[in-house]
């Protein structure tokens, strides 16, 4: 199954301090906001107007452009409000408020949907709403279409969750193996693909041996890969060399190497969706941090202010240093509490001032830590000079657009050099460049043509 050789990574400090607990549900808030950007792609439209009765499950944003996936009302009650907002990422969002009835009343839409073939598996699959649960947010329905279907042979189901902090996925593989497996069969008939290797970090004995004893009266090929216990294990390149030997690099999609990656919460709702016909209206994440009162794994409506959530959790000890939406290594840190959970969340992290503030940088001291923990066997000192001289043919040369982001370099770094910043900010530059230079280009072509 494996080639037997490994992609470097680093050893972080787990912090799974709501390991083995059950995912709760939460209790109802009194208002959501429902972003319309929640994928890849292009956002949703409202097709809700202020003043409208909503249930569970309605239709409340979707874009017939083909990189989208619809948005539909977590809660039910009154749509109050359609509102733009600055999104932590610094741009422009429009919200659908809904104020809840406290009914939940569920949509006359909800039904479970027929599929027959691939055709109807597909618009169930947009149907439900589902994008990558594991961060990356990628449509669904267009992970599972790629453009050369019979290349694709392999499913991977992603149950790694290395980040430090976050335990949903794991306590969600324990309580609900058997359906991921028959989520996992139903896209293997569709899909045509020949097996599914579902990859556990060995830190999750529990959930390895869930999918083993549901495995036992399974006839089709799936299979539990054990990973080692290295971030970044669940990156998409590094999940599907472990398991498989595939090497996929920069700029291609998993298809390309025949593959197909999905998170295993994904692969549950899925499967909850065909059953039911209950599109994504709720996300699980884990809520911890040295300050929170009651870190635990909840269930939370789409569209929850985080500050709802820590109050569930029993508010915090301290504070606020820093609020970082999902782990601490791939996460994103937020300036206030005021924002609302989307698809692609998987936990809320506080951390008091102490642990929040970053330590004053120091001169590099030439280490190489960061060579040895990048598991694309980037520089990233290197490239962090280049990006600090603008020096565009350096980062070209060394193969930063390689980099996947996953933060091994700064953590690794004695200095707290800001290198997986710098790096992000270093592709952003030669992406400016390659566009730079090929308007240049166009230009010149269409004075060339003009002449003749």
């Amino acid at each position: 199954m494996s080639s037997g050789k490994h992609l470097k990574g680093i050893h972080v400090d787990h912090c799974k301090n709501t390991a083995g607990m059950s995912i709760v549900p939460m209790t109802l808030p009194e208002k959501v906001y429902i972003p319309m950007s929640q994928h890849i792609g292009a956002p949703c439209q409202p097709v809700v107007a202020v003043g409208d009765h909503v249930k569970v499950g309605q239709l409340i944003g979707d874009n017939a452009a083909p990189m989208c996936a619809p948005i539909h009302a977590s809660v039910s009650g009154e749509v109050v409000a359609i509102e733009k907002f600055m999104t932590s990422s610094g741009r422009v969002d429009t919200n659908v408020v809904i104020q809840s009835d406290g009914k939940q009343e569920i949509a006359e839409t909800v039904k479970a949907p027929a599929v027959t073939d691939k055709a109807s598996f597909l618009a169930a699959v947009r149907a439900s709403g589902l994008v990558g649960l594991g961060g990356a947010s990628f449509p669904t329905h267009i992970k599972y279409n790629p453009s050369n279907p019979d290349d694709v042979d392999t499913l991977i189901v992603n149950g790694a969750e290395c980040e430090p902090y976050i335990t949903v996925d794991h306590m969600t593989m324990v309580a609900h193996a058997k359906d991921i497996v028959e989520g996992c069969k139903t896209i293997m008939k569709y899909l045509n693909l020949k097996r599914t290797i579902i990859g556990i970090e060995s830190n999750k004995p529990d959930a390895i041996q869930a999918f083993k004893d549901v495995l036992a009266n399974v006839s089709e090929d799936i299979t539990v890969f054990e990973l080692r216990q290295v971030y970044p294990q669940g990156a998409e390149r590094v999940i599907i060399y472990e398991c498989t030997g595939r090497h996929l690099i920069a700029g291609k999609l998993p298809a390309d190497v025949g593959v197909i990656v999905s998170n295993c919460t994904s692969i549950l709702k899925l499967q909850q969706f065909l059953a039911t016909g209950m599109p994504l209206v709720s996300k699980s994440i884990t809520v911890d941090g040295n300050i929170v009162a009651k870190p635990q794994n909840i269930e939370a409506p789409i569209g929850t202010k985080v500050s709802e959530i820590i109050e569930f959790c029993g508010g915090l000890t301290a504070e606020a240093g820093k609020i970082v939406l999902g782990g601490p290594m791939m996460g994103r840190a937020v300036p206030t509490d005021d924002y609302a959970i989307q698809k692609g969340n998987s936990a809320i992290l506080v951390f008091d001032k102490v642990m929040g503030d970053k330590a004053p940088e120091t001169a590099c001291i030439s280490c190489g830590r960061c060579v040895r923990g990048c598991p694309m066997n980037l520089m990233p000192a290197k490239l962090s000079r280049a990006y600090r001289n603008k020096d565009v043919d350096t980062l070209r040369k060394y193969n930063v657009m390689s980099c996947m982001n996953c933060g091994c370099c700064a953590y690794s770094c004695p200095a707290r050099k800001p290198l997986n910043f710098e790096i992000v900010q270093a592709k952003a530059l030669v992406m400016a460049d390659d566009a730079a230079k090929k308007a240049k280009a166009e230009k010149a072509a269409a004075k060339e043509g003009g002449k003749n």
